[in-house]
């Protein structure tokens, strides 16, 4: 059983977040923004200037139209060209459905087809406004290149480009040696898509966003978490340079990545269903002074 949960905005005249502070912008659960300095911190509303907004988070299996009247909560998605790098079965599920709902035009990369990415397929295809989806195994940095030139270029550019990334040893051995190669190969994809991505967007004048998103398995072993550990040090060290390089063309980099042992702040986003949410918000105006940020979530696929 899949929860699907959804957002949604109204005047505080008429209702009332908990635990109100005034003259403060909290930022979804997670990032507080207070006279221009930002830090982190667990927020369960949404305020902004002189007029308040309250966030409110349900679960359903219905569509958004189901709440709302319409698939719009953000009206801006539609339309946006996003690309979904890494899918299975049980990892981005959530972070598709949520773009496809709002009417964005989507290309799917994923490394095998099964019966559940089939019917993802059948699912999304009447909400999206398009739909692509791949069966391209990425297994080189030439195959990762050749592939996301090709889909950015599927609809005349690219907005958004989310990367799902796994996060494991897999049978790696326990050498500093084949630690660090399996950690460059973790992170090549994210490391190539980002590049093609900025550089299609400054090409093309796009203020586009590019999202990482690292997962554990969900059998981690404490030899998993340890490299979680170095890999999120590493991806976030990735994350703050091009966020910079790329600051001046609008472009924003952001990324989320497991909490692990010792490392957790205790406000991170509680799943895929969160995850989602996040992406939809860092694609719209509202998320654009956010980049460089690293999103810790309780997350295993």
């Amino acid at each position: 059983m899949r929860v699907w949960p959804q957002c949604a905005f109204w005047p505080n005249e008429n209702k009332t977040a908990p635990q109100q502070r005034p003259n403060r912008r909290a930022f979804y659960l997670s990032l507080v923004e207070s006279d221009g300095d930002r830090r982190i911190e667990h927020a369960a509303y949404f305020a902004g200037g002189s007029s308040e907004w309250c966030l409110m988070l349900m679960s359903s299996h219905a569509p958004l139209e189901r709440f709302f009247g319409s698939a719009e909560v953000y009206p801006e998605i539609a339309g946006k060209r996003v690309v979904i790098l890494g899918l299975t079965p049980t990892h981005g599920i959530d972070i598709a459905r949520a773009f496809a709902e709002h009417r964005a035009r989507l290309i799917l990369q994923i490394d095998e087809a099964s019966a559940e990415t089939d019917a993802l397929g059948e699912v999304l295809a009447p909400v999206a406004t398009d739909l692509q989806i791949f069966n391209d195994a990425l297994k080189t940095g030439d195959d990762v290149v050749a592939f996301s030139r090709r889909a950015m270029a599927a609809y005349g550019g690219i907005d958004v480009a989310i990367v799902l990334v796994p996060l494991s040893l897999g049978e790696t051995g326990g050498s500093i040696a084949e630690v660090e190669a399996r950690l460059s190969e973790v992170l090549l994809t994210p490391c190539l898509v980002s590049r093609v991505a900025t550089n299609r967007m400054k090409l093309l004048g796009t203020a586009g966003v590019v999202l990482h998103v690292a997962r554990l398995p969900r059998d981690a072993s404490a030899e998993d978490l340890a490299f979680a550990s170095a890999a999120k040090a590493t991806l976030a060290t990735m994350v703050r340079s091009e966020a910079r390089a790329v600051a001046a063309d609008g472009i924003r980099i952001n990324a989320v990545a497991p909490e692990t042992v010792g490392c957790s702040s205790g406000h991170g986003l509680a799943g895929e269903a969160d995850i989602a949410a996040l992406a939809l918000f860092l694609a719209t105006g509202r998320g654009s002074t956010l980049s460089g940020q690293v999103f810790e979530a309780d997350i295993r696929a």
